[in-house]
């Protein structure tokens, strides 16, 4: 199958961006990709999304969360990344499972080993090649997050954003400790510097998993 490569990283990290011009890199190599995220990618985990990220639901209890985080998960995977991959494309998908451990784990005091089966659940045997993690200080990550949200007058998926500092240093310290755990799996690169050097970083980390017979999606 083809390369799997997710991004990681704390609110306001610039993962959106960063999986837009990598797959721009990408296309101008002539490799087939497929852009994604999660939650989301597919109709019925959009709306799941829409649930979870939308800060008039501040009262959902961890556990929700969690179940919540999981069922847009299987279908994301069931509908559209197991079929990309098996047809060749290469996946690039905005958090993974880690984000769960990171999230729901480390953040709201889930035990991890049930997380962990259950994104073994959920995923299967899909599991990333690649990890690319964006490490910032938290402060700066939610400063870029809500400017972000007020350039586009949009907080409709801000629900994490107004959560409690600490919460994100926790999920940060995660994100961190799983990398010196999987340091192979899982490249840290520093997202305080400019987009253009974190995409430099990030092809180079990239090229050596390009496929050499794809084509452009």
């Amino acid at each position: 199958m083809a390369p799997f490569i997710t991004f990681e990283g704390i609110e306001g990290s610039g993962k959106t961006t960063q999986i837009r011009l990598l797959a721009k890199h990408l296309q101008q190599q002539g490799i087939k990709v497929l852009r994604t995220r999660e939650p989301g990618g597919c109709p019925i985990a959009d709306q799941i999304r829409g649930i979870l990220l939308n800060p008039a639901n501040a009262a959902m209890i961890p556990q929700t969360e969690l179940l919540l985080y999981a069922a847009a998960r299987a279908q994301h995977i069931e509908e559209i990344v197991q079929p990309a991959l098996q047809s060749g494309r290469m996946v690039l998908c905005d958090r993974f499972t880690d984000a769960t451990l990171a999230y729901q784990g480390a953040g709201r005091g889930l035990d991890p080993a049930l997380i962990k089966r259950l994104n073994l659940l959920t995923a299967g045997g899909c599991h990333p090649d690649l990890t690319l993690l964006l490490d910032l200080p938290v402060e700066i990550g939610l400063s870029r997050a809500i400017h972000r949200e007020e350039t586009q007058q949009d907080s409709s998926e801000g629900r994490f954003e107004r959560e409690q500092l600490e919460l994100h240093q926790r999920i940060r310290r995660a994100y961190l400790c799983m990398a010196a755990a999987e340091p192979q799996r899982i490249r840290v690169i520093d997202a305080e510097q400019t987009p253009h050097q974190v995409a430099q970083q990030v092809a180079a980390i990239i090229d050596p998993f390009l496929p050499a017979d794809s084509e452009v999606l």
